[in-house]
């Protein structure tokens, strides 16, 4: 393509990159003058993936901002779409992971206002990111790839309870496939803030299912334990751009911007930005980690598993961890039972299947006699009838023994933590309801309070004795909440009520 010209007028010098729906060029337009990027469909891509990208001429060319790339022209040439948008010379706002609070504050503000701009004329973008914004050397962002952007007048193109955008930025309600409103914007600056103040996202995952159910339920960890440097208001002002519940975020990005500015109160957002440092520049790019928690005390941890190598491997490693120390090691459920009522350990790694008493024999009588101890079941058993029982009964956690060295490490901190864990490949088993399924249903207390029993391990008849409540009534209130839901089956629903908040672990561990 270099030195062919476009619609006789845009001759290509340079290819500046690759999309997933397109190829990005650095082109002449010889009728103006000036350089100019193009943005060229691939071929043979989906119709609703054509349409998404004539949609971004739609939403981009309502914006006339000075830190939105602006779009020039949307054109053909034999079969060949494409765009012609700003060419924006400077550095991805990666480089500037991570930065100096003011920094941040500076840039995040810029993102904030152009965002608000963006908002009252009725665009949402959906898809914020670092790769997706650019720093001039003059200091100034450019928000740019409106593909995802979404008039309020465009007919929509993807389907209710498709996830579209880029999961480790998306919001809760974009990981469900819930409408869309400009505080998905928020929370995916949020995201960006916390990564650029951090040098760390939020959320980590190999799997995007895991990921998603994270985006939906897992709080993110405090900056400051990654960088205790941070001021403390501005630590509030991330988090609050993180909260889960739409409501509870910044109701515009404008109040955003204001909140940064006011966190660390030297900054304005005209101020120059120089180029990034030397350390962040050449940084490598961000990638999802378990936060550093050198303040966090250390965890004491008891093992209970009948294989003996796998146990010694288990303890070796977890010894060799500085938040670690190994208070017992137990080969079958009643000396497990025994050492966790001598030691107490901060977290009791689980297995369910050994000889004379098992895991599940033997949870009851923890929750009973030793509530403050957070239980990690670490098994080979993956089935929906095993992963609830083991909730039922009093675990707070539940990953598989083929889980990763880090993703073991992440699962004992966040069930210290008080988070319910689920590990991937149980995630995934629970997660498939989370796109297209029932995520906004509205149930009733009647139906909620089933579904509690239900993950209780009740009948439908002893679930009509504990509610008072006729059996059909019961039957018929099971079977609409499950339709709403999504769920397959008892154990199914019972999963997905933990997994939406229907129900808590609290609760389930309570009755």
């Amino acid at each position: 393509m270099i030195g062919r010209k476009l619609g006789n007028r845009y001759e290509i010098q340079e290819h500046l990159g690759d999309g997933s729906t397109a190829t990005v060029y650095k082109a002449l337009d010889t009728r103006l003058g000036r350089q100019v990027a193009l943005k060229v469909l691939l071929p043979h891509v989906r119709e609703t993936t054509r349409k998404r990208f004539f949609q971004e001429a739609t939403a981009a060319a309502q914006l006339n901002h000075p830190n939105v790339m602006a779009i020039y022209d949307i054109a053909e040439d034999a079969d060949m779409h494409y765009l012609v948008v700003e060419y924006v010379e400077g550095y991805p706002l990666s480089h500037y992971v991570p930065s100096p609070a003011d920094v941040v504050a500076r840039l995040g503000a810029q993102i904030a206002l152009a965002l608000h701009y963006a908002h009252q004329r009725s665009v949402i973008h959906r898809d914020i990111k670092p790769a997706n914004i650019k720093v001039t050397p003059e200091g100034q962002v450019k928000i740019m790839d409106l593909g995802l952007a979404l008039p309020k007048e465009a007919t929509r193109v993807t389907a209710d309870g498709m996830v579209i955008g880029t999961p480790a930025y998306l919001s809760p309600e974009q990981a469900q496939g819930f409408p869309l409103d400009n505080r998905t914007d928020i929370y995916s600056l949020g995201v960006v803030l916390y990564e650029m103040a951090t040098g760390h996202l939020p959320f980590d995952a190999e799997e995007i299912p895991a990921l998603l159910l994270q985006q939906v339920k897992q709080p993110p960890p405090p900056p400051r334990l990654i960088a205790p440097d941070l001021p403390v208001e501005f630590e509030r002002v991330i988090l609050k751009a993180l909260e889960k519940n739409p409501a509870r975020r910044f109701q515009t990005c404008e109040g955003l911007a204001n909140a940064l500015q006011a966190a660390v109160p030297s900054v304005r957002v005209d101020e120059r930005i120089g180029p990034p440092t030397a350390e962040s520049s050449a940084a490598t790019p961000t990638h999802p980690g378990p936060a550093i928690r050198r303040s966090q005390p250390t965890i004491r941890v008891l093992l209970a598993d009948d294989h003996t190598i796998l146990r010694r491997t288990l303890a070796s490693f977890l010894e060799t961890q500085d938040d670690f120390v190994i208070v017992g090691e137990a080969p079958e459920g009643d000396t497990a039972l025994k050492l966790t009522l001598q030691h107490l350990p901060d977290v009791l790694l689980l297995d369910l299947n050994m000889p004379g008493k098992g895991g599940l024999d033997i949870l009851p009588a923890i929750r009973a006699e030793a509530p403050n101890v957070k239980v990690l079941i670490l098994t080979g058993r993956e089935e929906e009838w095993y992963i609830m029982r083991a909730l039922r009964a009093g675990a707070h956690g539940y990953i598989l023994k083929s889980a990763d060295e880090r993703e073991l490490v992440d699962s004992i901190f966040k069930v210290t933590q008080g988070h319910m864990v689920l590990g991937q490949g149980v995630a995934e088993r629970i997660v498939g309801g989370l796109i297209g399924g029932g995520g906004d249903a509205k149930i009733s207390e009647q139906e909620r309070q089933v579904l509690l029993q239900v993950a209780a391990g009740l009948e439908n008849s002893d679930i009509a004795r504990a509610l008072q409540l006729p059996l059909p009534v019961v039957i018929e209130s099971l079977a609409q909440v499950m339709n709403k839901i999504g769920a397959k089956d008892r154990n199914a629903a019972a999963l997905q009520a933990l997994r939406e908040g229907y129900i808590s672990l609290e609760e389930l561990h309570d009755l």
